[in-house]
């Protein structure tokens, strides 16, 4: 999973920077947790097509970019973009 957001991420905003985390570890036995060890993951973008976007538009185009095959099947992603 992380290596298919990354992959997403990259080709949709070509980031000057990009950190992907799996933090499921973290949530372990909390909602949302389906024993996969691939429920909840933390981006750090920075990308010139996201800067001139607000807050709001940044998250909405990464979902986009993600997609429903990604979004479907995770249960928390943080963002930090820029």
């Amino acid at each position: 999973m992380l290596a298919e957001i990354e992959t997403r991420l990259a080709a949709a905003f070509s980031p000057t920077a990009l950190t992907v985390e799996n933090e499921s570890h973290r949530h372990a036995g909390h909602a949302g947790d389906d024993g996969t060890g691939e429920s909840h993951f933390r981006v750090t973008i920075r990308a010139p097509a996201l800067a001139a976007m607000s807050r709001v538009e940044r998250h909405r185009a990464i979902h986009r970019a993600l997609g429903p095959a990604v979004t479907g099947r995770i249960h928390a992603l943080a963002l930090d973009a820029g």
